[in-house]
């Protein structure tokens, strides 16, 4: 990067931070962290291998569980890495295009889970209100498409994330608050005016935000639905095949929420907080959700304790 007219130089290395005050511990701190992390990319993998491989799995609702764990293996492959060279390594400095690339990669499959969410909340209502029509609507040609749609969606709608910051000039400031690159966080250090960034970043928030907005309304048609059920017995039926979906939705989102109120309203407290919910919210969802899904669908259950032979 090129030198400024005036006595700023502008910086050629962003540095990441562990966790402010924990410094000596770091190292310990990433045992758990390296743990969880293994066990998040073996156990998406695995409900990768055996969707492909089991044709009783070859329907919409997997199709879309496949998504989730592919957004999820996504953000744990593009965060782990300097996690572990923060906490393991100390090595805490990363290039502006390496950072650029790492934000892109963790708001795209952030974006991407968003996303596949909300289609799944849709394919639950349908599942419900439409139970005779619901093989011939999604058929597995238009799940394809939507999946295909959805992923370019969200790579296309974080793509001038990491031009817009690479437009900007970083001088004097490089010190990110984070383990990882994120936008808002980059766009901080920026000396020039980066108000374009600023509400593009806004825009792209409301989108998110809409996505969760959508899975609360398809969930009151949900319960509207099931509450026309006569049978308290099939409501109940029809409410536990939600229960997977429900718990993907608040590992996901209640993270999010919690980590934007301490942005908002903690601004004086100790980082230390804001950066573990941050460093929870990148780890716990791709480690959580293969063992939600294992544990509440039967279907799952079976034909993955089938391949390890303890069926």
């Amino acid at each position: 990067m090129h030198t400024l007219n005036s006595s700023n130089t502008e910086v050629t290395t962003f540095f990441l931070v562990g966790i402010p005050g924990l410094e000596h511990l770091h190292v310990w701190i990433s045992i758990p962290i390296c743990f969880m992390c293994l066990v998040a990319i073996l156990g998406n993998c695995i409900i990768l291998f055996v969707i492909r491989t089991e044709p009783s799995l070859h329907a919409p609702m997997y199709y879309f569980l496949s998504m989730l764990a592919t957004a999820d293996l996504g953000l744990s492959l593009s965060s782990l890495p300097t996690m572990l060279r923060t906490f393991v390594f100390n090595a805490t400095g990363i290039s502006p295009n390496a950072c650029f690339a790492q934000e892109f990669l963790i708001h795209g499959f952030m974006d991407l889970e968003s996303s596949v969410l909300l289609i799944m909340s849709f394919d639950r209502f349908l599942a419900i209100r439409n139970p005779l029509r619901y093989s011939s609507i999604l058929t597995n040609a238009r799940v394809a498409k939507l999946c295909l749609v959805f992923f370019t969606k969200s790579m296309l709608l974080m793509l001038p994330f990491p031009l817009a910051l690479k437009s900007l000039t970083y001088c004097k400031k490089s010190l990110l608050s984070h383990s990882y690159c994120l936008h808002q966080d980059v766009m901080n250090l920026a000396c020039s005016d980066n108000t374009l960034d600023f509400f593009y970043g806004f825009f792209v928030a409301l989108c998110m935000m809409s996505d969760s907005v959508l899975v609360a309304v398809s969930y009151v048609f949900i319960l509207k639905t099931v509450m026309g059920i006569g049978s308290h017995k099939e409501r109940l039926k029809a409410l536990n095949t939600c229960v997977s979906h429900i718990c993907a939705v608040l590992i996901f989102y209640v993270p999010i929420t919690v980590l934007a109120f301490m942005h908002r309203f903690g601004k004086h407290e100790s980082p230390s907080a804001t950066i573990l919910i941050a460093d929870i919210f990148l780890i716990v969802p791709p480690l959580m959700n293969p063992i939600v899904y294992c544990v509440k669908t039967q279907q799952i259950r079976e034909k993955i304790l089938g391949k390890l032979g303890l069926k």
